[in-house]
């Protein structure tokens, strides 16, 4: 580790060390939280889901929603690109399909904070996702 000589490289490494607590506190209990799954695989990837990602990761951080936001490979529904799968604790997973930024958004407003279902749900047919 490098020396800490400013208040800056001291501010950084506080970031960091949050940063890795928050992780380790959500990795403990994930049934718990909200989850949600954007598929990363190439057609995603292709289809924009690095952005609805982006959206995903800011967007519940600024609402301060307490979600893990992580990336999984193909979910099977290429045609739907991008796919992203919401896990609410105790409820059964819901994948949406055709999700851009407004999407999300209202994925976010509707489903996440009040618990209505939105447009664009994909009928499930696997167990879960790994």
């Amino acid at each position: 580790m490098t020396g800490i000589k400013t208040l800056a490289d001291l501010k950084k490494k506080q970031e960091e060390v949050k940063s890795q607590i928050n992780l380790r506190e959500k990795a403990e209990n994930p049934d718990a939280m909200i989850q949600v799954k954007v598929a990363m695989a190439t057609c995603g990837i292709a289809s924009g889901a690095k952005d609805v990602m982006e959206f995903f990761v800011e967007a519940l951080d600024k609402r301060n929603i307490n979600a893990v936001v992580t990336q999984t490979g193909c979910m099977g529904y290429c045609f739907a690109e991008p796919t992203v799968e919401i896990k609410m604790p105790d409820k059964e997973p819901i994948v949406f399909g055709y999700v851009d930024v407004k999407k999300a958004d209202e994925i976010i407003e509707s489903y996440i904070k009040q618990g209505e279902l939105v447009d664009g749900i994909i009928p499930q047919n696997y167990d879960v996702i790994g």
